[in-house]
């Protein structure tokens, strides 16, 4: 990020972009970007959501805010959108399709757009029995690639599904989720194309443990031409344990864990602390694969962990990523 530039102040539109927003400058500048999700809180106060997102922001280019991940309920993404986006944070929505029908989703687009939000990543969502309420109704009026066909709609047409006019529309930078680690293996980057195709400009993966697996996803998708269509985001993140691993690799779906990695947890003596260094080896070692663009850093409520992993990893060395003040008070919308 070039430093003359006021990390608070909007930047200005450039031709080709889609958004006014950092990722898109990031990536279009040829520059590896690191994103980092926040997961919200189970509360109401706004200092829960500021306190986290100080933490990220000193380490990645865009925050993600989570959508009821794992149909469990929380502080909703269009709330946290809200609270960051008057701070001066760059955020990433994230939408997820199972809970809300095509008129509430396009309001809140719009909603979202007219708020600062500049990325938006669109989710088919989990199912609601994975979750703490499967008597939830589920909704799922959209699946991930029909959404970004309707948001590339609003934004380039101008237009609602139903035809009518928007005034103003949205510019916003579309992304879409990956999982090259659940077979069939050799389907996963022709579903990717279709999500490019339906308006996908960057794509975040599942976490990766497996790096000759990724290599051989991003061979089929360099073959394809995809790394010149969207930008791709490798998601990582560290294992606190042997044992949480071997419960992540049989009870989260998409998550595959080899067991090398298990045993190397397994003989180190301080598992935790090689969970870490194993996150850092492998922002590493994804960083020179041909066709990647950054890196999506997760750890579930654990974003000083993550702070010190991409400090550690060395691939922000050099940058200024955007510092955001956390507000003296929390912004009051009855102030």
């Amino acid at each position: 990020m070039d430093p003359q530039i006021d990390p608070a102040a909007p930047l200005p539109s450039l031709p080709g972009h889609s958004s006014g927003g950092r990722l898109e400058r990031i990536l279009r500048a040829g520059k590896f970007a690191v994103t980092a999700e926040l997961n919200p809180p189970d509360s109401a106060d706004p200092r829960d959501v500021y306190d986290r997102a100080l933490v990220l922001s000193e380490v990645c280019d865009a925050i993600n805010a989570t959508d009821a991940s794992g149909a469990n309920c929380h502080m909703s993404s269009v709330g946290i959108c809200s609270l960051l986006t008057r701070a001066g944070y760059a955020v990433i929505m994230q939408i997820s399709c199972r809970d809300r029908n095509r008129i509430a989703i396009q309001g809140d687009v719009l909603g979202a757009a007219a708020m600062g939000v500049q990325n938006i990543l669109c989710l088919t969502g989990d199912g609601v029995q994975a979750g703490d309420q499967p008597e939830a109704k589920p909704v799922f009026d959209f699946d991930s690639t029909s959404l970004l066909k309707c948001i590339r709609g609003m934004r380039d047409e101008g237009k609602f599904l139903s035809g009518r006019k928007i005034t103003v529309p949205p510019r916003v930078f579309l992304g879409g989720a990956a999982n090259p680690f659940v077979p069939p293996y050799e389907h996963r980057a022709i579903h990717i194309g279709k999500k490019i195709a339906a308006g996908a400009q960057f794509i975040q993966t599942q976490y990766c443990y497996d790096v000759p697996m990724l290599r051989s996803f991003m061979d089929k998708v360099r073959e394809q031409g995809l790394h010149e269509k969207a930008f791709f985001l490798i998601g990582v993140g560290p294992l606190p344990s042997s044992k949480t691993a071997r419960w992540m690799r049989s009870n989260v779906p998409g998550v595959h864990i080899p067991d090398a990695v298990i045993e190397r947890m397994e003989k180190s003596k301080n598992e935790k602390a090689e969970g870490k260094q194993l996150a850092i080896d492998l922002i590493q070692e994804i960083k020179e694969i041909d066709g990647v663009h950054g890196v999506h850093v997760m750890a579930y409520r654990q974003e000083e962990f993550v702070n010190e992993i991409i400090h550690a990893s060395g691939v922000m060395k050099n940058r200024q990523p955007r510092r955001a003040p956390r507000p003296a008070e929390p912004v009051s919308v009855l102030a």
